[in-house]
């Protein structure tokens, strides 16, 4: 087997799809899992724990839902690509979609060449993107700013006494910005280091997340002291804002 050969994983439970997408694969010279169901979704990959590359999931499942599959991965890797492949088409499921945490999201049908490129792309970015760098200093434990209290171990968050419930993406995203604090950071990077997507990649998720974010934790949304926007630059974290 060559050691080199990229390694999908397919949760597909419809089985005509499932095997027109790995006959495609398979020519495009990738190495291919299918299973029909979440839970056999996460059992292969905790078989295949450093062995998958990319994950391609449908959110229409058998017994666990993609949404609940790819929770489960962002719980134990942030940087496995997820490709949500969906015929759900409304703005609220591609939203919940980036919610748990995929990288990219296609309805069906969808054209085969789209398709192969997206996957192509995923898989040549993310390998770039481990050689390119290491692991970031990690915030361990607890964290205090403003009326906030945040565990990053437990995900246990709470705001002026009363707990608040945070999406995996709202918690790492929340974290880089502590990991970066009074840091200028840019929308692309946001995007490569959060979202683990290409910089270029023209999206307003990350300001959609930050309006969450301040709305979460700022006294006022409206006049952020913590979740700074930097005209033309990007976004600032400060946790102990100077007195006005």
């Amino acid at each position: 087997m060559n050691t080199n050969q990229k390694h999908i994983l397919v949760v597909e439970d419809e089985e005509h799809l499932a095997t027109g997408i790995r006959y495609n694969l398979d020519a495009e010279g990738y190495r291919v899992t299918t299973v029909g169901d979440g839970h056999s979704a996460i059992a292969a990959l905790e078989e295949n724990a450093d062995g998958v590359d990319l994950v391609i999931l449908d959110l229409m499942l058998p017994g666990l839902s993609g949404y609940a599959v790819c929770e489960w991965i962002r719980a134990r890797d942030r940087r496995l690509p997820v490709l949500i492949l969906s015929a759900r088409t409304l703005s609220e499921d591609r939203t919940r979609g980036f919610d748990v945490g995929a990288n990219q999201y296609l309805t069906k049908p969808f054209d085969l060449d789209e398709f192969l490129s997206r996957v192509n792309n995923l898989l040549a970015f993310h390998s770039r993107r481990e050689q390119q760098r290491a692991d970031p200093p990690r915030v361990s434990g607890s964290f205090e700013f403003g009326n906030a209290k945040i565990n990053f171990e437990t995900f246990q968050v709470t705001v002026a006494g009363q707990a608040v419930r945070m999406t995996q993406l709202e918690m790492a995203l929340l974290r880089y910005f502590v990991e970066n604090e009074g840091r200028v950071i840019s929308r692309h990077e946001l995007l490569e280091n959060v979202w683990n997507m290409p910089g270029s990649v023209q999206t307003r998720a990350p300001d959609q997340f930050i309006r969450r974010l301040r709305k979460t934790f700022e006294p006022d949304p409206a006049e952020p002291q913590h979740f700074l926007t930097i005209r033309d630059a990007g976004y600032r974290f400060v946790a102990q804002p100077e007195p006005v």
